[in-house]
């Protein structure tokens, strides 16, 4: 019978990382475990990444569909961070003998140009703390079972981060109207599906300024350089031996990655 605190659900879910083990949702063992616990949870299991060398560089946002939301019972998306040992480099395989079930979905990613404090961010002011916007692609892997889980679950699991690559061609968010940026995602060639950057909280600049105000009633900011993932502009796809899978944006160029 497992005592459950905060450190030990870290603990779990990082030896579920290192091996490779999925497992069944925290909350069928911890019912207790709240959304303000998982935040907990997740900020722990960060400076245990931290405390072995890791370096954060970044947010990522979840939830950001609408749909995705109700369907959760949530308002707003949640938020994730990222270090440097989520990082793919472009012309690095993903390693699908270091992960367990992954999928990959493309992004839209702000690279900060200032730093982001809430209370009361909106679109317009988000979006003025932005430096330049790429192309992205994220790498997911849920330490759940069939990536079935609750919220405080997900939460918990850094919202499933596990890699993500950004694309090299910078463009400054004043260019862009993102809310119109398309993204058609291909695998091996072929394509799968197609999105707007519409499809992330109706703007990705929208989803930055909740993440800011989420942030701040944690005491916590977006900071000058840092990357935030925006979230998924379609379903995840699965990643296979030998997938090559690509993101093709009009304005911010393309970016692939292939499972090795």
């Amino acid at each position: 019978m497992t005592t459950w605190s905060v450190d030990t659900a870290a603990d779990v879910l990082l030896a579920a990382e290192a091996k490779r083990r999925d497992r069944g949702p925290i909350t069928e063992e911890w019912p207790e475990l709240d959304l303000p616990t998982a935040y907990r949870v997740q900020k722990r299991l960060i400076e245990r990444k931290v405390e072995a060398g890791e370096t954060v560089v970044g947010v990522k946002l979840g939830l950001t569909s609408r749909a995705k939301q109700e369907r959760m019972g949530i308002d707003s998306p949640l938020t994730a961070v990222l270090t440097d040992g989520y990082v793919l480099a472009a012309d690095e395989p993903v390693p699908l003998d270091q992960l367990i079930h992954p999928r990959v979905e493309p992004e839209i990613v702000f690279v900060m140009g200032k730093r982001l404090a809430g209370p009361g961010i909106t679109a317009a002011t988000a979006l003025d703390a932005v430096e330049s916007v790429h192309a992205g692609l994220e790498i997911i892997d849920s330490r759940y079972t069939d990536f079935k889980f609750t919220l405080p679950d997900v939460v918990a699991d850094n919202a499933s981060s596990a890699r993500f690559v950004v694309g090299g061609k910078a463009v400054s968010p004043k260019s862009l109207d993102l809310a119109l940026e398309a993204c058609v995602l291909t695998v091996n060639g072929a394509v799968t599906d197609t999105a707007t950057g519409a499809a992330v909280q109706g703007h990705p600049a929208e989803a930055l300024a909740l993440a800011a105000n989420a942030l701040a009633a944690r005491g916590e900011a977006l900071e000058a350089g840092q990357i935030v993932l925006t979230g998924g502009m379609t379903d995840a796809v699965f990643v296979r031996a030998g997938d090559q899978i690509g993101a093709e944006f009009t304005s911010l160029g393309s970016v692939f990655v292939t499972a090795a």
